[in-house]
């Protein structure tokens, strides 16, 4: 522990050395220049932002994303405070009596090739999501409830369900896809995943995949307000430590980081630091098909007695966040405490192994039918917060007498055999963002977790129409997850964005999602000075 420690606070006295060391305004200026040459254009009114790697831009294959968001346009919307409102449609009415939801869809709408956005290509979206078998997406778990999509007219959609879903309004925001550019195309390979076209804030201009910069231009023709800054600079930077290196250079305006990069930034008048509340929470989720788990998932929940998650919250994350329960723990119609049935307690955890069949072999490592407690958790090397998570995990449950291997990987791999992986996830909209997770064979239940109780409680989740009674449901959820476990959480993240001082409107008031995803959200109200 004192080892990664130690290594954490060399690291930010270092990133804050090289911040002290590059703060004035003709050095971002000289930068900027750089930049301009590289991109063809003037970039005065241009945000450099420091996203995520990207492979494809596709609502349906890539959601989580800021890109889709800022290209593509659903039917619905989320505003600030995370609710579906009106987008591409006008309206819309919900017959409870046939679960039908009709849209009234807005008119002269274009799309960023100059073609008419109308019925026929929220039809096809919609297809593509329940029809095609061959879609490689985790999301279409969210719509198995439509039964029928059609158009009566050029403005008018309608969605029949096989019962009431209180989620799918939400997942209605899914950005809408062109028919005339896509349609016999395959969606999972098409080169349209590379240079999208959509109809939503900014239009898609080039990819320089070489140079690891998505250049968009504002949609002049866009239905709502147009954005004030023009351009939108989308680096593709994977490496944490990159990102704050080109804040400090001047090479970005704005970028994620984590919580120790983003204090070295506090108090300097050069930059401005935003918090938002995230419902991004990290932890170890297990492959349930591995034969290790297959023989030992009795064992998961056990190991949360082993592990200082406030330590790791203090370290880590510079005490900005929280310990971790519940996958819904943050959200409104989660939040049950009766679920933290764990803490941090040694001895609680020896004697639980013990009630478990688990015996320490001389090398001090548990056994158990033959098998040491040895199991690989696969981590994305660039991902510095997670690796130092999964390596201080390691470091406790090591000293507890269980040999968690940290594999460090470029990218992470389903089928080379690794228990599990330092996972990722956010539920901050609707709860049922879950059901695609956890139900037993869903589209985004990549770790094959598989619990009867779970499946029955979120289908009934999804088909309850009382708040009240949902959030009843969702809380009894949280208690059986807790007790038979496929991911070991350990802490929920605060989001913390950092920006040059020029830039401004960014609004806090949305709960973002995982990486923090979300905070373009009003993009079209920011603006930027140099």
């Amino acid at each position: 522990m004192k080892k990664y420690l130690t290594f954490f606070f060399a690291l930010v006295l270092c990133v804050s050395l090289c911040a002290c060391g590059s703060q004035s305004t003709g050095t971002q200026s000289s930068s900027v220049a750089s930049s301009s040459a590289s991109a063809g254009d003037d970039l005065s009114n241009t945000l450099i932002y420091a996203g995520e790697s990207e492979s494809t831009i596709n609502p349906l294959l890539n959601n989580h994303e800021e890109l889709p968001d800022l290209i593509f346009s659903g039917l619905m919307k989320y505003d600030g405070n995370g609710q579906p409102v009106p987008e591409l449609a006008e309206s819309y009415e919900y017959d409870e009596a046939t679960h039908t939801y009709t849209f009234h869809l807005r008119q002269n709408v274009k799309w960023h090739d100059g073609e008419d956005f109308n019925a026929d290509d929220v039809v096809y979206t919609y297809k593509e999501l329940t029809a095609d078998d061959t879609l490689s997406a985790s999301i279409t778990s969210n719509y198995e409830d439509i039964t029928s999509i059609t158009a009566p007219d050029e403005y008018t959609v309608v969605i029949a369900l096989s019962q009431y879903n209180a989620a799918i309004i939400d997942y209605f925001t899914m950005g809408i896809l062109p028919q005339h550019l896509l349609e016999g195309e395959d969606v999972n390979t098409t080169a349209f995943n590379q240079a999208p076209v959509g109809t939503g804030r900014y239009k898609f201009v080039s990819w320089d995949t070489a140079g690891g910069m998505i250049t968009l231009e504002r949609n002049t023709d866009y239905y709502g307000k147009v954005p004030n800054i023009e351009r939108i600079v989308y680096k593709t930077v994977s490496d944490e430590t990159t990102k704050a290196t080109m804040l400090q250079s001047g090479e970005a305006d704005l970028a994620w980081l984590n919580a120790n990069y983003a204090s070295t930034f506090e108090g300097n008048d050069a930059y401005k630091c935003w918090g938002f509340t995230t419902a991004d929470y990290r932890g170890a989720s297990m492959d349930m098909s591995s034969d290790f788990w297959q023989a030992n998932a009795d064992s998961i929940g056990v190991l949360n007695y082993a592990l200082d998650k406030q330590s790791i919250v203090n370290s880590v994350l510079n005490g900005q966040g929280c310990t971790a329960y519940s996958p819904i723990q943050l959200n409104p119609l989660g939040t049950n405490t009766d679920a933290d049935i764990y803490s941090y307690d040694l001895d609680k955890f020896a004697a639980e192994m013990k009630k478990l069949g688990w015996v320490k072999g001389d090398d001090g490592i548990y056994e158990r039918n033959g098998q040491k407690f040895h199991f690989t958790i696969q981590t994305r090397e660039y991902e510095e917060e997670r690796v130092d998570i999964a390596n201080i995990m390691s470091s406790m449950l090591k000293q507890a007498g269980v040999d968690m291997e940290v594999d460090l990987v470029t990218k992470f791999d389903w089928n080379a055999g690794y228990d599990g992986f330092l996972a990722g996830y956010a539920t901050q909209f609707d709860p049922d963002m879950i059901y695609s997770q956890f139900v037993t064979g869903a589209s985004g239940n990549t770790m094959h977790y598989s619990n009867a109780e779970i499946d029955r409680l979120l289908a009934e989740g999804r088909h309850t129409e009382d708040v009240a009674k949902r959030q009843e449901i969702y809380c009894e959820f949280e208690k059986v997850y807790a007790e038979a476990p496929g991911i070991l959480l350990v802490a929920y993240l605060d989001g913390n964005y950092v920006g040059i001082s020029g830039v401004d409107g960014l609004d806090t008031a949305r709960v973002l999602g995982h990486h923090s995803v979300g905070v373009m959200w009003n993009v079209e109200d920011w603006t930027i000075t140099r």
